[in-house]
């Protein structure tokens, strides 16, 4: 036998009984308690519509301009949460819409795109947070488009329609949730229901406290339900709202998020709450890298509170991921491709904000110089004379998911990418396989491939000593 190689392996056998038995055993039994430990909270964050191009660039946006690492991509870095891929699809399709991706999640079940938790058959599957309601738990959504929009819907209703939003503003109340913040005043407010029911007077004989602006989420009693409403529609974009003194009354994501945490967190039976950047998705549609960007940051910054929480809690679950890519935006390669990119810190504003303010009266040199204003690009005559015949009728209006005003968005994001090196397949949603991490007790449960309704069995596993 050789010597050397005995001795050797002696040397890591007697190393290996010099660790004192305890540190083993309790290594061990961390483990195992880790495995058993039920979660008390559940923090839900969706950045909808969220392609892996979008958290991509984002980071490096952060790293490149602003001088840090995102937060969900520390976490990655720091080896601090499970991680895994999800398969996106619904019932009828490939490529989900947002009302069949949340139902996956709140139902457990796939649907077909454009209902919420309702089977083919018209079963009704029991959405999530009703679940875990009825189980003693506080329940809430936070988002940043209307809180009656698709994505906090899967997590709570049965509705055949998503744009259901004047009953499903109605349904909220019936179910007692004990948070939502958002926007959405269109469907509360009596003046603008058509038919004139004042949803804000039914929730208040229910006894809940109405916020309206940004300085009302200091002002929340403890022990009320909360219903706020900051917009008559969606949010303001994160990137508008920073640069627009008017649209600074309006939260911020992570500012709502803290808040509607805040409010919850010292129930005893514990809390759920979903948390949803709805406005990355739009900024997707459109095409929007400004507005794209900087609504993922914010989102970002959500993702910071609530882990934040966690870490202190030690019994919160948090769960980060999107329902599905759109338009699958990315860096493109180039010579210049980074010093290109780091332009878009030059962009003020959204391309909605900027699209907006062009009127058919404008020449070229006007619409020259705001362009050059807002975007630091320096338009040739002929893409000012291309865009200005959007607003002349010359060139078709461009349609699009949420372009009401049938704004050139396309048009103006082609112009732009000759700058930025950045391009986008479509102006729609995409079928990719998306981004998921979990953190805290539960985490362990999560498997490195799952479809989106796995992630509705894998909260009640973690957070429920009983099936519902």
């Amino acid at each position: 036998m050789n010597r050397r190689k005995f001795l050797k392996g002696s040397t890591v056998i007697t190393g290996l009984f010099t660790l004192s038995p305890s540190v083993i055993f309790s290594n061990d039994l961390e483990k195992i308690e880790k495995k058993n430990k039920k979660a008390k909270n559940i923090i839900f964050l969706i950045s909808d519509g969220m392609s892996s191009g979008t958290l991509q660039m984002a980071n490096l946006y952060a790293q490149n301009i602003l001088g840090k690492n995102g937060n969900w991509m520390s976490l990655y870095a720091e080896n601090k949460v499970s991680r895994a891929l999800m398969d996106t699809a619904s019932a009828s399709s490939s490529v989900t819409d947002s009302a069949a991706a949340s139902s996956a999640f709140g139902g457990g079940q796939r649907v077909k795109n454009g209902v919420l938790n309702v089977g083919s058959n018209g079963e009704k599957h029991l959405p999530i947070w009703q679940k875990f309601k009825k189980a003693g738990k506080k329940a809430g959504c936070v988002t940043t488009v209307t809180i009656t929009h698709a994505t906090p819907a899967g997590f709570c209703v049965n509705s055949e329609k998503r744009n259901a939003e004047n009953e499903i503003a109605e349904m909220y109340s019936d179910l007692g949730l004990d948070v939502l913040l958002g926007g959405g005043d269109d469907f509360f407010n009596a003046s603008k229901r058509s038919d004139k029911k004042d949803i804000y007077k039914i929730y208040e004989q229910k006894g809940y406290q109405i916020l309206k602006e940004k300085s009302d989420l200091e002002k929340i009693k403890k022990g009320k339900k909360v219903l706020g409403v900051f917009a008559s529609g969606a949010l303001p974009y994160s990137i508008d709202r920073a640069n627009i003194l008017d649209l600074q009354q309006t939260p911020s994501l992570a500012e709502m998020s803290a808040a509607a945490i805040d409010q919850m967190k010292d129930h005893e039976n514990g809390f759920v709450l979903l948390i949803e950047a709805g406005k990355v998705d739009w900024a997707a549609h459109a095409n929007d890298i400004a507005a794209l960007i900087h609504d993922q940051l914010a989102f970002d910054e959500a993702v910071k509170t609530a882990i934040d929480f966690a870490e202190r809690d030690k019994e919160t679950l948090v769960i980060i991921t999107t329902d599905h890519g759109n338009a699958n935006p990315g860096l493109i390669y180039g010579t210049d491709a980074t010093k290109n990119f780091n332009s878009i810190a030059e962009y003020k504003y959204t391309n909605e904000y900027i699209l907006n303010a062009i009127h058919s009266d404008f020449n070229q040199k006007q619409i020259k110089d705001w362009i050059y204003e807002t975007n630091k690009i320096n338009l040739t005559d002929e893409e000012a004379v291309h865009l200005l015949n959007f607003y002349s009728g010359i060139e078709k209006q461009e349609s699009g998911l949420y372009n009401y005003k049938k704004l050139p968005f396309k048009a103006l994001s082609e112009i732009q990418k000759k700058h930025n090196n950045i391009g986008w397949i479509s102006m729609d949603h995409s079928g990719d396989y998306v981004e998921l991490a979990a953190y805290g007790p539960g985490s362990e449960l999560l498997k490195p491939f799952v479809k989106n309704t796995d992630l509705h069995y894998l909260m009640l596993d973690a957070a429920l000593e009983s099936k519902i």
